[in-house]
């Protein structure tokens, strides 16, 4: 193959490319704007108390889904795919996690973020150590947590995301993705898109008595 047989775009002057290239920016502005549309609705999600008792196997032993907040207001988990008789994780949910970017900030905006998947946690120790994560990893192969969240079924094992809020010891579903809607969140800022308070900033559409701090302040 040549170089002239190469697959590539259009070769055109500086000029008709920056005129299409100005063309596509107000498109670009407008599925921002969407996607903040999105978020406003999204932040409106009424959202549903949780009445059945799920169990978790951690590092320091069995826990309550609401022992997962470590005492935050909101908990972000990502259903990583890891059934109990597999030896490694998901490839796909390998790589989701890979390039998931430092997250501290969602701790300073009252939010944790957890993996839970169905293998037991010494399997996902391992693999937690084995890819040099620090993220926390819980086991929910004692719960039918999996199964309620819909990333589980007798098919097998799947993957997705699911967002809950704390009220003192009780414990609310806000909000779940799944397939390509999970795609996207690995940075700070689309995690908290989907977070019933969102990031928190004042140019956001947020209901009356949302917490909100200056834009990037």
């Amino acid at each position: 193959m040549t170089e002239n047989e190469i697959p590539h775009s259009p070769i055109v002057s500086h000029d008709e490319w920056l005129t299409q290239r100005e063309a596509l920016l107000l498109e670009e502005k407008a599925h921002t704007r969407e996607g903040d549309r999105l978020a406003a609705v999204r932040r409106r999600l009424p959202m549903v108390k949780l009445e059945k008792e799920y169990v978790f196997d951690g590092p320091n032993g069995k826990l309550g889904l609401v022992d997962l907040f470590e005492g935050k207001r909101q908990l972000i988990t990502y259903h990583f795919m890891f059934g109990p008789d597999w030896e490694k994780g998901c490839p796909g949910c390998t790589g989701f996690v890979d390039t998931i970017a430092d997250l501290s900030l969602l701790g300073k905006r009252d939010t944790a973020f957890v993996l839970v998947s169905r293998a037991p946690f010494t399997k996902l120790d391992a693999w937690k150590q084995e890819r040099g994560w620090s993220i926390p990893w819980y086991s929910s192969f004692e719960s039918e947590f999996n199964y309620d969240f819909r990333v589980s079924d007798d098919k097998g094992e799947g993957s997705g995301l699911s967002v809950f809020f704390r009220l003192g010891d009780d414990v609310y579903h806000t909000y779940s993705t799944y397939g390509r809607g999970v795609e996207n969140l690995v940075h700070t800022y689309p995690l908290l898109d989907v977070t019933p308070y969102g990031r928190q900033e004042d140019f956001e559409d947020s209901p009356a008595g949302w917490p909100q701090k200056p834009t990037y302040g």
